[in-house]
């Protein structure tokens, strides 16, 4: 089992430093872009050279390492982390015919980008690890923790994920009809009944170990699949809930994203459900991106700590507290995730 101690998240919301995440900020020409703070703890030379989704891992990472030790190993998934300056640095090859190309974006150019730059800042020589499983990148670095933990509880660990909305990955993903083809608002997300998403990014980060003692909440739990088939998908949601039958599931956090197309294996999974569960929804503050489940696992920690929820995000109010949760999450059709959270 695993612990989380500390949370931080950038996101299209109010979630960083002063969270206020009761008021929604609206999408803009179909997407959802983190609102960034000030990143005090990373030198303004270094800052300048950092891509986005460097800038927002990094920092929100600094921000959970300021008065911790030196994490024992450092976990991260994403899937297009670092990609805008990846396609940067392939135009300037073709721009500059492969002479005198600027190393900044060379450098920021890779998916482990993020994990190398909290390395190298914080002198950090112990496990480090970039997760890029598309859809499924934050669930297995998730898993990867756990595995640790079981080896060395005391760690600490820290585990997370970011993602950016590039230009390259914005284009190519809506073409191919993931996100809406006509203006659409995250406000009436859920009430349309067209196919794609919004596009979202964000950066979470979580300091965890082994140990019970002071967590905001445990990862109980953590399986993953690849189908495209309803039935297989509902019968592996089953068999999660089967596995935890002594665990009482106080509310579903859902990945549902507005795209018509997948909304049959939420609706599904919804129905095997106990009476009196609750479920809540999150996609319409975040928007569709690989690793989103990760931001549910942020909602999830803030439910349990403070209690409560913002009215928005449900869809049926459960009859119990906020004691232990299940996420479903959905990328693409066919990559799904299944995660029991408790306190």
């Amino acid at each position: 089992m695993l612990y989380i101690h500390h949370t931080a998240c950038i996101s299209p919301q109010q979630s960083f430093g002063d969270i206020n995440i009761e008021a929604l900020h609206e999408s803009v020409n179909n997407q959802l872009l983190a609102m960034e703070p000030v990143y005090a703890g990373i030198p303004p030379g270094l800052l300048r050279r950092m891509g986005k989704a460097v800038k927002m891992g990094v920092g929100a990472a600094l921000s959970l390492l300021a008065d911790q030790p030196i994490p024992a190993g450092i976990l991260i998934g994403t899937a297009n982390g670092g990609m805008e300056d990846c396609i940067k640095f392939l135009n300037q090859i073709i721009e500059y015919d492969e002479g005198m190309l600027a190393p900044g974006n060379f450098v920021q150019s890779t998916a482990n980008a993020i994990a190398s730059q909290l390395g190298l800042l914080n002198h950090n020589h112990a496990y480090n690890i970039t997760h890029v499983h598309r859809g499924l990148a934050f669930e297995n670095a998730l898993i990867d923790a756990m595995m640790l933990t079981a080896e060395r509880p005391e760690g600490p660990y820290l585990l997370g994920a970011v993602e950016e909305i590039s230009t390259y990955n914005f284009n190519i993903d809506f073409l191919d009809g993931w996100f809406k083809k006509t203006p659409d608002s995250n406000l009436r997300l859920y009430n349309t009944d067209s196919n794609g998403s919004l596009a979202g990014e964000g950066a979470v980060m979580f300091l965890v170990n082994g140990n019970p003692q002071s967590a905001l909440a445990s990862v109980k739990s953590v399986q993953f699949l690849h189908s495209d088939d309803e039935a297989e998908v509902a019968t592996a949601f089953g068999n999660f809930l089967n596995k935890h039958a002594d665990e009482a599931i106080d509310w579903m956090i859902s990945g549902e994203n507005g795209d018509q197309r997948v909304g049959h294996f939420y609706t599904r999974c919804e129905s095997m459900l106990a009476p009196g569960t609750g479920i809540c929804r999150f996609k319409h503050m975040c928007g569709e991106f690989s690793t989103a489940s990760a931001i549910g696992l942020w909602l999830a920690c803030y439910m349990i700590q403070q209690q409560k929820l913002p009215g928005h995000m449900i869809k049926k109010a459960a009859t119990r507290g906020f004691g232990k949760m299940v996420i479903y999450n959905n990328y693409k059709r066919y990559q799904h995730s299944f995660m029991l959270i408790g306190n």
